[in-house]
């Protein structure tokens, strides 16, 4: 595995992240297609013993399994020191006042419970899941700090917003020597392409690491418009992110078909290639709930798309509605 440079910090880290979601309790009401414990760890010890590095969960998955999964399958099989591991805190895991959002109070309670689920002194990227409407930038961004500093967290990381909220957060940083996001953890793949119109030149202008969520789509990148998975008939929130445009996306997929048949590779690896030629874009999380999922996107890291190629599969794209930021 070669590493790569995480944004502007001298961070190491593989240049695909493995997303933790699909790891979990499949009983917790969370998603119906997590794998559990036993299944979830095998995935997990393959994905360290081929090189990757960088996994990335959050306190809402699975409600704390996820976490706790990904936790001990560090601790069995992997050196810690030589990990990237990063969380995120805004939902909250019970209805109740002071457990969900970007308050003082919320993101120190919930740093300290995800680390107890992940067994771990720290963790190397804390990232805010959502922008708090709620919440002053102020109050979040001096909590943040102030994890950082007691070596709960090594960097912080936002997700999912607008450009301007991620530009007004990291001006409330600079302007109080607070520590500063380094990454933006967002929605993008060839399905959905609204964060090229303002977040992601951001982020090339500021040397901020860019990790796409949901690259393949929810697997909908990834085989014939008509196939159907488990967790293609189960995920609701996959469902609502791209049933509305079914019509408009149906044609870009078949693209991804011939330009695969043409490169003679997988589908899932035409789909990463093209993100990973993004210039901002550092490291795309890709679920795996299989280790073929991890055989699969490997090649992806060395595959380079023609100009030509790139343009065939950006045309058919027309604007979508936000998702995402809230």
């Amino acid at each position: 595995m070669d590493y790569i440079k995480f944004g502007n910090t001298g961070l190491d880290v593989s240049p695909l992240c493995i997303g933790a979601m699909g790891f979990g309790d499949p009983k917790s009401n969370f998603h119906e297609w997590t794998l559990p414990e036993t299944e979830a760890l095998p995935v997990l010890k393959e994905a360290i013993e081929r090189g990757f590095n960088f996994f990335d969960t959050a306190n809402i998955y699975s409600y704390g399994s996820s976490e706790e999964i990904l936790g001990k399958a560090i601790k069995a099989y992997a050196q810690r020191d030589e990990m990237v591991i990063a969380t995120k805190a805004f939902m909250g895991l019970k209805k109740a006042p002071n457990n969900r959002g970007l308050s003082r109070k919320a993101l120190m309670y919930q740093i300290d419970e995800s680390l107890k689920r992940l067994q771990m002194d720290y963790v190397d990227l804390y990232i805010i899941h959502r922008w708090d409407y709620d919440t002053p930038i102020e109050e979040t961004m001096a909590a943040l700090h102030d994890i950082v500093k007691s070596g709960k967290a090594r960097y912080i990381g936002a997700s999912a917003m607008y450009a301007w909220q991620f530009a007004k957060a990291q001006h409330v940083a600079e302007k109080n020597g607070w520590t500063k996001f380094v990454s933006m953890q967002n929605h993008l793949n060839l399905l959905y392409r609204e964060e090229e119109r303002e977040m992601l030149p951001l982020c090339e202008d500021q040397k901020i690491a860019v990790t796409p969520y949901s690259p393949l789509a929810g697997g909908r990148l990834t085989r014939d418009w008509e196939a159907t998975t488990k967790r293609f008939l189960t995920d609701k929130t996959a469902r609502q992110k791209y049933d509305s445009t079914e019509a408009q996306d149906h044609i870009i997929v078949d693209r991804v078909a011939e330009v695969a048949d043409k490169y003679g590779v997988l589908r899932a690896q035409v789909a990463l290639a093209w993100l990973m030629q993004k210039k901002a874009v550092a490291t795309p999380i890709i679920g795996a709930t299989k280790i073929t999922h991890l055989t699969d996107a490997l090649p992806a890291v060395n595959l380079k798309l023609k100009e030509e190629d790139i343009t065939y599969l950006e045309e058919p794209y027309v604007p979508h509605r936000i998702v995402g930021a809230l």
